[in-house]
C-alpha cells in the first residue's frame, strides 16, 4: 500500500538506527547558512534521486553490489561530506559553479546510500506487480523525513549564526567534525 510505502521511507531517514542518514543530512546542510535553504532543499532532493535510481536499479536487479561494500562505502560518504566542508566553509560556496558541484557530490552519494537499502527494498517488494508506486512511495517519505531533519538543522543554525551571532564557520565545522568522529567509528564497525 502506498501509505506503508510512504511511512517506511520516513522511517527510513528518522529513525535513531539509521542515524547515518540523519548525520549525513545534517553534514550536508551545516555548510550552508539557513538563508540558503532553498539551495538545501535542492540539494537533499539530488540526494533522494540518487538514492531512488540505484534502489530501482537494485529492485530490478540491474545492479547489484555486494551490501558489506556499500556499508562501509556508506561512512566514506559523510567522512567526504565533512572534510570537504572543512575546507570550503571560508569560500564563496553558493556560487553556481559550486552549488552545481555540491548538486553533482550529492546526487553521487545518494547512489550509494541508496544501494545500501536497496536489499531490504527488494525483500519487501515481494510479489509486488510493479515496482513503481513502491518506490514512489518510499522516494516522497524518504524526502519527507530529509526535510523535517533539514528544518531541524537549519533551526538550530539559525539560532546559532543569527541569534548568538557565531560565525558560519563555528557552525560548519564542529558539525563537520563530530560527523567525521561518528562515521569514523562506524567506519571501523563496518
Amino acid at each position: 500500500m502506498f501509505s506503508d510505502y510512504l511511512q517506511l521511507g520516513m522511517d527510513h531517514i528518522l529513525d535513531y538506527n539509521g542515524y547515518d542518514h540523519i548525520l549525513f543530512v545534517a553534514v550536508l546542510c551545516s555548510l550552508y547558512s539557513p538563508i540558503h535553504w532553498k539551495k538545501i532543499i535542492i540539494l537533499v532532493t539530488a540526494f533522494t534521486l540518487g538514492h531512488s535510481l540505484t534502489l530501482a536499479l537494485a529492485a530490478l536487479d540491474i545492479v547489484n553490489i555486494q551490501a558489506s561494500l556499500v556499508e562501509r562505502l556508506i561512512p566514506v560518504t559523510i567522512i567526504l561530506t565533512a572534510v570537504f566542508n572543512i575546507f570550503t566553509v571560508t569560500n564563496d560556496h553558493t556560487n553556481d559553479k559550486n552549488v552545481m558541484l555540491n548538486y553533482a557530490l550529492s546526487t553521487g552519494f545518494g547512489l550509494i546510500h541508496g544501494l545500501g537499502f536497496s536489499n531490504y527494498f527488494k525483500a519487501i517488494l515481494g510479489k509486488e506487480e510493479s515496482i513503481v508506486r513502491p518506490l514512489f512511495a518510499f522516494n516522497i517519505g524518504v524526502e519527507a523525513g530529509q526535510i523535517i531533519v533539514v528544518a531541524l538543522v537549519m533551526t538550530l543554525g539559525y539560532l546559532l549564526m543569527n541569534i548568538l551571532k557565531l560565525p558560519k564557520k563555528y557552525w560548519t565545522i564542529p558539525i563537520s567534525l563530530a560527523a567525521i568522529l561518528i562515521a569514523s567509528y562506524l567506519l571501523s564497525q563496518r
